[in-house]
């Protein structure tokens, strides 16, 4: 029995994982981002920044409030740049109170908004009970 009867050869297996690779690259770029796995991507985002925002409200001090603008939103008491002031996706819209009070106390009021994203009446909840950090919920219908 010859040696190359028993196997594959190594160029045989190259060829598989290189038709293997293009294949699986194919459905990566044919799958799209649906709407809603962007808006609790952003949800995630948001209720992170609102955490942030507020441990550093506690650290300094310093009274730190987040508000909805036309453009996205912003953290009035942090230095410019300190955390992003946009959305990452598009048609975004937040429904609620325009502003939440993040801090420093370390207990603050419960406070919620809610989350808005595409014509197909999506919507994430982000609250708190005040004591426990920001999480993403399911909104009520």
């Amino acid at each position: 029995m010859n040696a190359l009867d028993r196997g594959f050869t190594l160029i045989e297996l190259l060829v598989v994982i290189a038709i293997i690779a293009i294949a699986s690259a194919g459905v990566t770029f044919a799958l799209r981002d649906s709407s809603q796995t962007r808006l609790e991507r952003e949800a995630q985002r948001l209720a992170a920044l609102l955490e942030s925002a507020r441990a550093q409200s506690r650290s300094s001090g310093a009274p730190v409030t987040w508000r909805v603008t036309a453009s996205g939103f912003r953290f009035e008491g942090l230095a410019p740049g300190a955390l992003p002031q946009n959305w990452i996706g598009e048609a975004i819209t937040v429904q609620g109170p325009e502003r939440l009070l993040l801090g420093p106390e370390p207990i603050i009021g419960q406070q919620a908004i809610v989350l808005s994203a595409g014509a197909a009446g999506q919507s994430l909840r982000i609250a708190t009970d005040g004591l426990r950090p920001f999480t993403v919920q399911a909104a009520a219908p």
